[in-house]
């Protein structure tokens, strides 16, 4: 083995504790070495705005986590240890809120927000349009107006022909009468309204109508009925929207959210079904709804029986893991049924697992599930 002389060794030493002093350098300085790009962010350039096509439905489409807007003048301002806040994640929900809706000849006005606070916008409303409240029933939920045929604001508001200076006795006497309910999904309101116009000779409309009428007593609304009602809630959903600063609070009208429509049938902790204490149109169409918003494919479905075919499998089934490059896409597949069972003013909700699929998501999950979207 060689043998160093002293000034060899003195060389040898040296370049060990500068090589050491630069390890050490390297290690105490984490990443120091490599470019920091943890503020690129704040002078970069904003994108190309996405331009969808002229046919594309535009009411399909909405951001997944909507981006805060900030202003270049700020953009200075803005390092790690002051980022601005989360965006507000119930904003689509808001953007939703006061929509006209549709089902089996009825509309709606769906409000997220529940009865004590809309009975008195609702009222204001009808005053502001020259209708005024003569009988009001908070636990029916029901306002009615008076006679609309003398106010000029509510003729033109209910498309009443003539002025009131030519109003008659001959003349069929309009009143507007607007219901406000509870609505199926949780802490939402659903209003209905509707024109209803006297009938018969002068001294029957003399009387009319005299008292607060059943809301039960006329359905079925013709197609220009049902047009002049979609549009006065939409004239009701932008008046409301204005006031959403300054609502107030109806004590008589809270007495409405006692009793949910949706209701989780459960024995040994385990769903059995889903109760509905809805007619079966709108049972229907809230289940396919719930089905759509939980992203569970329907490969085959029927209204009159009652029941839709769905694929519930869970991520981790669907994937067909390495093989994936090998075949095309995996059909979905039959492995639940939900049926639809009519009973006296309700609707019971089941699900079973179809035949031959041993995977791993049950009956009760489905329920559980279809359960959380539509309530």
């Amino acid at each position: 083995m060689p043998v160093l002389s002293g000034t060899r060794k003195f060389f040898a030493f040296r370049h060990v504790v500068v090589a050491s002093g630069l390890l050490l350098t390297v290690a105490t300085s984490g990443c120091s070495l490599m470019e920091d790009r943890s503020e690129r962010y704040v002078s970069a350039k904003e994108g190309d705005q996405l331009v969808l096509p002229e046919t594309a439905d535009t009411s399909r489409f909405a951001q997944v986590m909507p981006i805060r807007q900030v202003k270049p003048a700020d953009s200075s301002k803005m390092y790690p240890s002051d980022l601005p806040r989360p965006p507000d994640m119930t904003s689509e929900i808001l953007e939703e809120n006061y929509v006209v809706e549709e089902l089996d000849g009825r509309a709606w006005l769906l409000v997220n927000d529940v009865p004590g606070r809309i009975w008195p916008v609702v009222t204001a409303y009808m005053n502001e349009q020259g209708l005024g409240v003569a009988y009001d029933n908070p636990q029916l939920g029901l306002l009615q107006s008076d006679l609309a045929n003398f106010s000029v604001r509510a003729r033109e508001l209910l498309e009443l022909s003539s002025t009131p200076a030519d109003a008659t006795a001959a003349e069929p006497k309009a009143i507007l009468q607007i219901r406000i309910a509870p609505g199926v999904r949780r802490k939402t309101t659903e209003i209905q309204l509707r024109k209803l116009t006297s009938e018969g000779n002068a001294e029957e409309n003399a009387a009319w109508p005299g008292e607060l009428i059943s809301w039960r007593g006329i359905s079925d609304p013709s197609a220009d009925q049902l047009r002049l009602q979609k549009r006065l809630l939409a004239d009701l959903g932008e008046f409301m929207k204005a006031r959403e600063e300054s609502k107030s609070f109806s004590r008589a009208a809270s007495v409405m959210v006692a009793k949910p429509l949706v209701k989780l049938v459960s024995e040994n902790d385990k769903a059995q079904s889903i109760r509905m204490d809805l007619d079966y149109g709108r049972s229907w169409a809230e289940i396919n709804r719930a089905l759509g918003e939980l992203g569970t494919a329907v490969l085959d479905l029927n209204r009159s029986e009652g029941w839709f075919f769905v694929d519930f499998r869970t991520a981790d089934e669907r994937d067909p893991g390495w093989f994936s490059w090998f075949s095309n896409k995996e059909e979905p597949r039959h492995t639940h049924t939900i049926s639809l069972v009519r009973g006296e003013g309700q609707v019971q909700v089941t699900a079973e697992a179809a035949e031959g699929y041993s995977g791993e998501t049950r009956a009760e999950d489905l329920l559980t599930q279809l359960f959380d979207y539509l309530y």
